[in-house]
């Protein structure tokens, strides 16, 4: 993946709350869409090998958190977070990390992972098939700036941390600015 590449067409099963649902799940199925996710829209898309996880649940994802009220004062108009876990699992987490501003999108089957061209085993954690780690400022649905961690390989001894980092995204950003 690079800038200038549109993001696959793909439709995501998320679960969202319904009060008009009573007991204690009371969530039902909704369908979502690479564009309702990202037309009109200038967003960080982040991506991680797994919910619950250290490194994600330590740093990435509560460190997009802090920065969102920085994040949009540089233009973005939201900050999801995807991972290769389903619904029930992403919303777990965002709820047991406190989550309110940074969206959790679930991509359960890889498939948007896949067509990215960032789904890598991680057969030796006995984590199956995951997304290797990324981020990317994404301009109406074309990625405008992008994020790799480095060494893309399947059964990484190790999890690289630090280019898909808020503090990175955040230092392109302002720099960018600075350009201008």
């Amino acid at each position: 993946m690079k800038a200038n590449v549109k993001l696959p067409d793909v439709t995501f099963r998320t679960r969202v709350r319904d009060d008009a649902i009573e007991g204690p799940n009371p969530f039902r199925w909704q369908d979502r869409t690479t564009a309702d996710y990202f037309k009109g829209k200038r967003v960080i898309l982040f991506s991680l090998p797994g919910a619950f996880t250290p490194t994600c649940s330590t740093y990435q994802l509560p460190g997009f958190e802090q920065g969102y009220e920085a994040f949009a004062a540089q233009g973005i108009d939201a900050i999801y977070c995807l991972s290769v876990n389903d619904s029930f699992v992403m919303n777990q987490w965002a709820k047991a990390q406190g989550i309110e501003k940074v969206q959790v999108i679930p991509d359960g089957s890889g498939e948007f992972t896949r067509k990215m061209g960032m789904l890598v085993d991680k057969d030796n954690l006995g984590f199956g098939q995951r997304s290797w780690r990324y981020a990317a400022i994404v301009d109406d649905g074309v990625v405008e700036a992008w994020f790799e961690e480095p060494g893309l390989m399947d059964n990484c001894p190790d999890d690289p941390y630090g280019v898909s980092s808020p503090e990175s995204l955040m230092s392109h950003l302002t720099q960018a600015v600075a350009a201008e």
